[in-house]
């Protein structure tokens, strides 16, 4: 979650926060397994992998949110969450790509954004500077995508709830890919800015 620089960060490493994320963590190859039992002839547990991408939800609302409550905002926090939300997304365009369910274009698109965010990263270490903080933008658009995923699995069937999860799914979908590219721009420009202040500096 978005964190203000004013709030007191601590060293610890197992606070309730920190655990929240690690259990998503733990939960991003567990989702892709199941996500992908029936493409190897297994059952279909799309169900469990929904129960899966709700507690991924719900643990990424209150990670941040109890992370600011009592003080227990940390370094290792800070990485943890926008790195399981990166493995939630990836692993879930791996899932329903595979499964036909998303259009290889939109995953492209996705991962586009990724790789580039990668190498503002990998310029950013270069100049010596930290990943900035995940902004409300990127935030937004992650809970967007997080929304879009399980609606489109569970649009994978027959019926008006298939239907209706179709509609709204897309929806999403159309929105939280904007937002992605959006926050990305937003993040290229910052560096470009932190860069360019680093080089009148010197």
């Amino acid at each position: 979650m978005e964190v203000q620089e004013t709030a007191v960060q601590t060293d610890r490493v197992l606070t309730i926060p920190n655990i929240l994320s690690m259990a998503r963590l733990v939960g991003v190859p567990v989702f892709l397994w199941l996500i992908l039992w029936p493409v190897f002839d297994g059952p279909n547990a799309d169900g469990w992998a929904l129960v899966v991408l709700a507690f991924s939800g719900v643990s990424d609302y209150l990670d941040g949110k109890l992370a600011r409550r009592w003080n227990q905002i940390s370094s290792l926090g800070r990485i943890l969450d926008p790195a399981a939300d990166r493995l939630y997304i990836l692993s879930t365009l791996v899932g329903l790509t595979w499964r036909e369910i998303l259009p290889l274009w939109l995953t492209a698109v996705l991962l586009a954004r990724e790789a580039l965010l990668l190498v503002m990263v990998w310029v950013l270490d270069r100049h010596g500077y930290a990943p900035p903080q995940v902004n409300f933008l990127g935030k937004a658009a992650t809970f967007n995508l997080m929304y879009a995923f399980p609606l489109l699995l569970l649009s994978d069937g027959s019926g008006w709830v298939a239907s209706l999860a179709a509609i709204f799914g897309w929806a999403f979908a159309g929105w939280g890919t904007a937002l992605y590219w959006w926050a990305g721009v937003l993040y290229v420009v910052q560096v470009r800015r932190l860069i360019r202040a680093d080089a009148a500096a010197d």
